[in-house]
């Protein structure tokens, strides 16, 4: 029996219940091939037109594993603290679904390439530690397209077209351990847990882990019990694909469970939905065991045996941890941690990097990122490496700005037009006549014009009312399409009524 309620706030659900989280996530590495053929893993390309015999599973063709997934494999085990295993071999993981082109999935079972791990993340100002049970190879499947529905989902559709351009493309998946921590913090550690993640990821340079094009999908596992009980029976929240959505899929699971346990109900284990426009998830599948699966030794692939010294020249190829290079950069730029946060949460990082590296300020490459950037890639639902301006045309933005050659009233506008495709940013200001006026004579000659309109503010200040300044420089930038320099017209002012 299943009774649900109002549901109550997140406050209510901790005051009773605690909160047991694990988190499944699927990485696709940036491999040119797939994990088992040759077929391109481009991005974009029509549908069904990178196939071959092997990804499609038709009879008669044989896999081969793709060396560079086993090496990226092998250096995110490493980058995550787990052991690498001397020897581990691929199974079939058995069950059907339309895109699933073979009826059953090429993947690892009890015989993970990287066990026993573990990544810490920080939540406001605590250190946590996530233990990683397992990060195993495995390969994609392909994408159902369901037409004619409202939701693109399959409930309301009138038909459904398979493409198996991603079928086969290698993935690894990365399963932590339990996660107990402070009730209060649960959703904020699990999004920071992915966050730090991703970092590492793309640090590896293994994958871009762009969550918006599912590159990096996460599965939220909850349960709740009450204190000093076993754990519950868990739900999971299947492809939740941003940082976001992370934290706001696992405080609503929170708090519905929460509402069905304290009406006398009881969890399903099954996978949900999650539903950005509502903020709730709702019922999928009954969740199987792996049982279920069937799993046996894939007989078509050879063991895989990773030899000690191969893993210790792995080793040698990983980056500074994320960790250690956001602290880095922190000091370096004098961010606060809500700035460095910000910085990160908005996948920013790096591009503030590249831009203080073209010249540009820290806080200046940080406000422009994080600002009208920003603004404009969240408008076209875009991340904000693709919204169409790079790290050197940010730094000369603010470097236009030094140099007094425009405000920040223009150089919004300047990057509004880098955005919008018009150019380089001095293509931009020529193009729309963008030049702040700071010569004498011509911002002298509208100084005179607005001390001549109003001449009771312009006694107000000859009578030492500084204050009053601002509507005289409010009417000059008025006159001047906003290209008044400023500064320079408060001097102007100034030298004219009290000089």
């Amino acid at each position: 029996m299943t009774v649900t309620t109002a549901l109550p706030s997140f406050d209510e659900a901790i005051a009773t219940y605690e909160p047991v989280m694990g988190m499944e996530v699927h990485v696709e590495l940036g491999t040119a091939t797939k994990m088992f053929c040759g077929c391109s893993t481009a991005f974009g390309a029509e549908p069904n037109s990178q196939t071959c015999p092997t990804c499609l599973g038709l009879p008669g063709s044989l896999p081969v594993v793709n060396k560079i997934a086993v090496e990226s494999a092998i250096r995110i085990g490493l980058a995550l603290n787990c052991s690498i295993a001397e020897w581990c071999r691929f199974a079939r993981k058995n069950y059907f679904y339309p895109d699933m082109p073979k009826n059953f999935q090429t993947s690892q079972y009890d015989e993970p390439i990287a066990f026993d791990g573990w990544l810490d993340v920080t939540v406001d100002g605590q250190t946590y530690r996530i233990g990683i049970e397992r990060a195993h190879m495995e390969e994609d499947t392909g994408k159902s397209l369901h037409v004619g529905g409202a939701t693109g989902r399959i409930h309301g559709a009138s038909h459904s077209l398979l493409d198996y351009n991603r079928s086969g493309i290698p993935l690894i998946e990365i399963v932590t351990k339990p996660i107990e921590v402070p009730a209060e913090v649960a959703p904020a550690v699990a999004r920071a847990y992915v966050t730090e993640l991703r970092e590492l990821i793309r640090a590896l340079g293994v994958s871009e882990a762009r969550m918006e094009l599912g590159q990096m999908r996460c599965d939220a596992n909850v349960s709740l019990r009450l204190p000093g009980d076993p754990y519950g029976t868990r739900t999971e929240t299947k492809n939740v694909n941003s940082l976001r959505s992370v934290e706001r899929a696992v405080t609503y699971e929170i708090r519905r469970q929460a509402s069905v346990l304290s009406s006398g109900g009881t969890i399903v284990q099954e996978t949900r939905h999650w539903h950005e426009d509502t903020g709730e998830t709702t019922a999928g599948r009954v969740k199987e065991e792996a049982e279920d699966y069937r799993y046996f030794p894939e007989p078509d692939l050879v063991p895989i045996a990773p030899s000690r010294e191969w893993v210790e020249e792995l080793r040698a190829t990983l980056p500074e941890p994320p960790s250690v290079r956001r602290a880095r950069l922190q000091e370096a730029w004098g961010f606060t941690d809500l700035e460095m946060r910000d910085v990160v949460n908005a996948g920013a990082l790096s591009l503030v990097f590249d831009t203080v590296a073209e010249g540009a300020t820290a806080g200046g490459a940080k406000k422009w990122w994080l600002g009208e950037v920003a603004r404009v890639a969240n408008e076209r639902g875009v991340a904000l490496d693709d919204a169409g301006i790079t790290p050197a045309q940010v730094a000369r933005v603010e470097a236009l700005v030094a140099e007094g050659a425009l405000n920040d009233k223009l150089a919004r506008q300047v990057v509004e037009g880098v955005l919008a495709g018009e150019g380089t940013p001095d293509e931009v200001v020529a193009a729309r006549g963008l030049v702040l006026v700071s010569d004498d004579a011509a911002l002298g000659a509208a100084v005179d014009d607005a001390i001549a309109a109003q001449p009771d503010v312009a006694e107000k200040i000859r009578g030492g009312n500084l204050g009053a300044v601002g509507a005289l420089i409010g009417a000059i930038m008025k006159a001047t399409k906003g290209q008044a320099d400023a500064k320079r017209a408060r001097e102007l002012i100034l030298e004219r009524l009290q000089g």
